[in-house]
């Protein structure tokens, strides 16, 4: 039996918790902050023990959880209902997930108002930091967003957005430390940070710019893609949705980004031989699992082995780009979501890397989003060649754009083409995270391995 059943059960609901499915079980509550509202709102940290394999310790991970309490049952957020509870502080209360209760995100919003901007301020076991002289609407109505997976973001009315961290581990979030970064260098390709929450190591939170008109790029790139197989006759830079544009832009942004970020923090000697011996193992691992990964396995290790010697500097980098990670607006591009591959611990994700890992990323985005609306419009049928065709070309026109964008913006900040190490760069990225990919569709999605392969395939098969 949980010493803790209320959470137990909230949990395994939870979008954002990530251990559904597995056995858990909630094994301590820790109240690291307390903020007096009204309505009071508390916050804990939960830690979840998951089973282990026998003779084995068990794992654990840390959660937020902000909780906003009352006297009497609140019928308007009853779907956020944690349960009544003694609490020690409190006494006899009712208490709901903070996130979904406008009048506990007021609490938090009245809290950083009243934070001087560069004058960090203790509240209640929490501190507050802002960033810069950006006046927030101190009267701004809340909205919880409903699709996110791993946190919880709230926006305060069109003016800022809050990030609730709800996995949390000690040390700077990347999130926060690359968006500072960012922000005080005044880059036009990110929401500027607004402020953040911690409590002693951990970071709990951010406030950041809410780019309320802003369109997500993977939506565009899907619709671009539909409007291509709309037009029988029509190739793919004659189709009045080409992203072409879009895409070379976007090339552009995350150049000036990298380059924001070289000058910023640390760069060291980027370690081929090291990076290649990573991509194997993560191969050798995956290929044990689907066949069809293993077919091509001495080609990936052809593609890896090509970047032993490769020079080049390592930097800190967004860590998991793709079109999902970034948002068009009136004013150009905006990277979203810094924290990183989100499995990684977190000492991984503030290493440097090679900044290629980003454009491979990208790279590999916009070949999902053709191949995504030909799953979609075609499902269990054929698509025919024609489709494929034309699927393939709006591919390789908007992965040309992207690069050709991505080395520009390079070119203008000091650097220069693309050289021969740099594309056995890309290919390896690319690669790896084909692999990545082949080992996730044989769990979940096993008609769409295609993609993947469809992928090594092409990379195995590129001039030695």
């Amino acid at each position: 039996m949980s010493e803790h059943p209320q959470m137990t059960a909230y949990l395994a609901e939870a979008r954002w918790f990530a251990g559904k499915g597995l056995e858990y079980d909630v094994v301590d509550v820790r109240r690291v902050g307390t903020l007096p509202g009204p309505p009071t709102v508390t916050i804990d940290i939960i830690t979840v023990a998951y089973a282990g394999a026998a003779g084995a310790e068990p794992t654990t991970e840390r959660y937020q959880m902000p909780l906003s309490h009352y006297s009497e049952e609140q019928g308007r957020i009853g779907h956020a209902y944690i349960g009544p509870h003694y609490d020690e502080d409190l006494g006899d209360v009712h208490s709901y997930d903070a996130v979904h209760d406008r009048d506990a995100m007021a609490v938090y919003l009245d809290t950083f108002v009243k934070t001087p901007p560069e004058q960090p301020v203790p509240y209640g076991g929490l501190t507050f930091h802002r960033v810069g002289g950006y006046e927030l609407d101190a009267d701004a109505h809340s909205t919880l967003f409903k699709g996110e997976q791993s946190n919880s973001s709230v926006a305060f009315g069109g003016d800022s957005l809050m990030k609730v961290f709800r996995k949390v581990t000690p040390g700077r979030n990347p999130d926060i430390e690359i968006h500072r970064a960012l922000t005080e260098a005044d880059n036009p390709n990110v929401a500027h940070l607004y402020g953040w929450i911690e409590a002693g190591e951990d970071d709990l939170a951010m406030l950041q710019q809410f780019l309320r008109t802003a369109s997500d790029g993977w939506d565009l790139a899907l619709s671009s893609a539909r409007n291509l197989f709309a037009e029988a006759d029509l190739h793919a830079d004659e189709v009045g949705g080409d992203f072409a544009g879009d895409a070379h832009r976007l090339g552009v942004a995350v150049s000036e980004v990298h380059a924001v970020l070289r000058e910023h923090f640390a760069t060291e000697p980027f370690d081929g031989a090291a990076a290649a011996e990573a991509m194997r193992r993560r191969l050798v691992t995956a290929a044990a699992s689907v066949t069809s990964l293993a077919d091509h396995r001495e080609e990936l290790e052809q593609v890896f082995a090509r970047i032993g010697d490769a020079k080049g500097e390592a930097q800190r980098v967004h860590g998991d780009l793709h079109l999902g990670q970034t948002l068009r607006t009136s004013k150009g591009w905006k990277l979203v979501d810094f924290e990183g591959e989100p499995a990684k611990p977190l000492t991984e994700r503030q290493l440097p890397d090679s900044p290629w890992r980003d454009v491979a990323g990208m790279l590999r985005s916009f070949d999902y989003a053709a191949q995504s609306v030909v799953k979609d419009l075609y499902d269990n049928d054929d698509p025919g060649s024609q489709i494929t065709y034309r699927a393939n070309e709006w591919i390789q026109r908007n992965r040309a754009a992207f690069l050709d964008g991505y080395v520009e913006g390079r070119v203008e900040s000091g650097g220069g083409p693309l050289s021969a190490d740099e594309q056995a760069l890309i290919d390896a990225y690319e690669a790896d995270k084909a692999v990545y990919e082949v080992l996730y569709e044989a769990r979940n999605r096993p008609t769409w391995l295609d993609i993947p392969l469809g992928a090594i395939e092409r990379i195995g098969a590129s001039p030695k």
